[in-house]
């Protein structure tokens, strides 16, 4: 059974492009790297590292120290009902911890084929608009928003 706490890893670089994935699962549906703790101790930075990982193959520890940002933000959210059996009876909202992660505009990804069809980057506009979750559009929208009020 699913932990009903999750991580999201906004995956950027510094043209202002999002990494999206196209779940397997449902056809259409593109997101960022998100998924759930493996066990109710987990970091929260290492279910990060571990996810982004396993559906993307880029080893984050790799990557410049910093790289990786806890943006010390969770949401809140109902899971899908059709989603809800993969968690203990009556669960029915998760808490999503959102995390950036920049990497070179030239890195590899490797998509997770039992998760993810293909990916593709965006200027982060278009890939909140693509984003069939309205927390990893507003995860996009707030972390680009602050990024232009820190300039």
């Amino acid at each position: 059974m699913k932990i009903p706490i999750s991580v999201l890893v906004l995956i950027h670089n510094r043209n202002q492009e999002v990494l999206l994935l196209e779940r397997a699962d449902r056809p259409g549906f593109w997101q960022s790297v998100t998924g759930s703790l493996d066990e109710i101790d987990e970091p929260l930075e290492r279910a990060a590292i571990r996810e982004v990982a396993e559906e993307t193959g880029i080893d984050i520890q790799a990557l410049p120290l910093g790289a990786l940002q806890n943006l010390h933000h969770a949401v809140e959210y109902d899971i899908y009902p059709s989603w809800r059996y993969r968690y203990p009876p009556g669960v029915e909202r998760n808490t999503e911890h959102w995390f950036a992660l920049e990497v070179p505009p030239s890195a590899a990804i490797r998509v997770a084929p039992r998760e993810h069809l293909q990916y593709v980057w965006l200027p982060y506009k278009e890939a909140a608009q693509k984003c069939f979750s309205h927390t990893n559009r507003d995860a996009i929208l707030r972390f680009y928003d602050n990024l232009s009020a820190l300039k």
